[in-house]
């Protein structure tokens, strides 16, 4: 059985190997587990001139649906809703866009699915 604290300690693990991978593709990493109001934005990184929000999403199968699924209409309100707070908190005005890297598999053979722009703000 799985703890919450083993959880959460995996999740972190995932978000910081997501954070090497999206740097391998040439963004740069600025805040991770930003903890706002209604929700927590997993990655904050720049890509040239615009403000990314990333999503990290992972599952070791798709048995029970692809990772990208979980990232619902409600996850985005509080999503954009965290976003506007850190934007609010850091006092930055720029273009932003949100984008979510799915996961999947085991360490030793990760597939990523990196979807950007997967929403807008609304």
């Amino acid at each position: 059985m799985t703890t919450p604290h083993d959880a959460r300690a995996r999740g972190e693990a995932i978000e910081r190997i997501a954070a090497s991978w999206l740097t391998e593709r040439g963004l740069r990493l600025l805040a991770s587990n930003q903890h706002a109001k209604g929700g927590e934005l997993d990655l904050v990184m720049q890509d040239g001139d615009t403000l990314v929000f990333v999503e990290v999403k992972h599952r070791t199968t798709a048995r029970h649906g692809h990772p990208l699924e979980t990232v619902t209409a409600a996850k985005q309100r509080r999503l954009v809703k965290a976003a506007l707070f850190y934007l609010q908190r850091n006092r930055l005005s720029c273009p932003c866009r949100f984008d979510v890297l799915a996961v999947t598999g085991q360490s030793s053979a990760f597939e990523f699915h990196w979807v950007q722009g997967a929403f807008e703000a609304f």
